[in-house]
């Protein structure tokens, strides 16, 4: 699939983004705005990934598990579940809860929210798959703000050890967290020397930029007998004006004026 196909699912991926937590009232738009391009880039040009039940696909673990509308927007796009979802994120009995649950959603790979953890998890789908000799390759997709977590670190030194080169970790990083800038909460820097400390092979790409995560996964493909990280360069509320680059908008919900606003950005169909 070429860029400008890319660029196209990116913006419909906006859109039901906000439409999803316009609508639940409630929800984490900023950092999922900030991996869209990261997320469309897996989804449609990147992982094997056509059938979730085929057993030979790759496995994509979010851990930043806040920023599930990204993912549903995926999945809906890739057609493993229906766009009538949309205006039920985080309702009661809803498939599509605030954190991914793997029980309830054709094509999520694990159940995420508590940070810290996917990688965890990550780790053990790609060390199973190498000691039953299978080519599935796993990519999880964290938070700069959560890397503070030191479970992470604990993760990627099991990684390194077991040379799990079928593995890929995604670094969103687009500064902020919750209470502020990642640097006066708590400083997450140098990110790139840390991991190559633990083992790691370090690459940097524009998280926003379809040629530079080409660029980024070909270089990773390259790189044998170690795992991988793409500190990703984004934009927290990227694609939406007045949420770039905003701490406050982590964690809520547009109101009917900024969402009609959002969209007209976006191009949407408010009374879609």
């Amino acid at each position: 699939m070429n860029n400008e196909k890319l660029q196209v699912i990116a913006k419909s991926m906006r859109r039901d983004i906000l439409t999803m937590i316009h609508g639940a009232k409630s929800g984490h738009p900023g950092g999922s705005l900030s991996a869209v391009e990261i997320v469309t880039y897996l989804y449609f040009r990147e992982m094997n990934i056509d059938d979730p039940k085929d057993e030979n696909r790759d496995r994509f673990v979010l851990s930043k598990g806040h920023a599930a509308p990204v993912l549903y927007s995926a999945l809906m796009e890739k057609g493993f579940i229906s766009k009538d979802l949309t205006g039920t994120l985080r309702k009661i009995n809803s498939k599509l809860q605030g954190h991914p649950d793997m029980k309830k959603v054709p094509g999520v790979e694990a159940s995420t929210g508590s940070l810290g953890q996917g990688l965890a998890i990550a780790n053990g789908m790609a060390l199973a798959f190498k000691l039953d000799k299978k080519k599935n390759r796993v990519f999880s997709l964290l938070g700069d703000g959560e890397i503070q977590e030191g479970m992470v670190w604990e993760a990627a030194m099991l990684a390194s050890h077991y040379h799990l080169d079928n593995l890929t970790v995604i670094v969103d990083h687009n500064g902020l967290q919750i209470d502020g800038r990642n640097n006066d909460v708590m400083t997450v820097e140098p990110i790139d020397k840390k991991f190559e400390a633990f083992g790691w092979h370090v690459i940097k790409a524009d998280g926003h930029d379809f040629d530079s995560l080409e660029k980024a996964f070909e270089e990773r493909k390259n790189v044998l007998g170690k795992p991988a990280v793409i500190i990703a360069e984004t934009i927290k509320g990227k694609g939406c004006s007045f949420m770039e680059d905003q701490a406050s908008w982590h964690g809520k919900a547009p109101n009917d004026d900024q969402y009609c606003s959002a969209m007209n950005e976006l191009g949407g169909d408010i009374n879609g």
